[in-house]
């Protein structure tokens, strides 16, 4: 799933870095990758933290219809956008005009198409899988065993009408989020140790 979302970045990429004659053609690849960087790093950030329903509100009801502008009112979006522009400018000296135009563009650009084929019934978007994304953010676990989360399938909230299937306002998930939650922060703490989301970053914009 990492990998789509790489794949995402670059198609994204194309037009908003690549062919902007504000970016030099030298710095192409790092902008990309530190978008890629933040936009990974913001959803491990969102689970570590036990904001697992917040990604979950993102690709169900809270994702249907939504376009770049109703994305750039979600906080999450927000900080990750702000993110990107503050690095952007620091590690790049990019105009902050620039770096903003960018971060403003590709963030919601990619999640919007993420969420959108995420949610596709199109065979051609079969490696779209919000079980996938978890999983690969929590070292491979915590998605996909069914002795810690009873087998719980993330994928299939979006065939619902939200999240929120019992009607008491909330998704109880409690016991899931606390699952997810310490797996994706040992995965963080491994890739303190090297490796990881990084590398994987790093190999895809050579």
């Amino acid at each position: 799933m990492l990998d789509q979302i790489l794949d995402l970045v670059k198609q994204q990429g194309q037009q908003i870095v690549v062919q902007n004659p504000e970016v030099p053609d030298s710095e192409n690849n790092a902008v990309m990758m530190e978008a890629a960087n933040t936009i990974t790093g913001g959803f491990q950030n969102m689970l570590s933290g036990g904001g697992l329903q917040n990604i979950i509100s993102m690709f169900t009801g809270g994702g249907q219809g939504q376009n770049n502008n109703s994305l750039l009112s979600n906080p999450v979006v927000s900080m990750m956008v702000g993110h990107l522009a503050g690095n952007l400018v620091k590690k790049m000296n990019l105009n902050p005009a620039v770096a903003n135009g960018i971060a403003n563009n590709i963030i919601p650009g990619v999640l919007n198409n993420l969420v959108s084929k995420t949610r596709s019934n199109d065979p051609a978007d079969d490696g779209f899988d919000l079980n996938d994304l978890i999983a690969s953010l929590t070292g491979g676990n915590a998605a996909q065993d069914n002795r810690q989360t009873n087998g719980f399938d993330f994928q299939g909230l979006i065939g619902q009408l939200g999240a929120d299937t019992n009607g008491d306002g909330k998704v109880d998930l409690s016991d899931i989020v606390n699952v997810v939650t310490r797996q994706a922060q040992s995965q963080q703490q491994g890739q303190g140790q090297g490796g990881g989301l990084t590398d994987l970053i790093k190999g895809f914009f050579r």
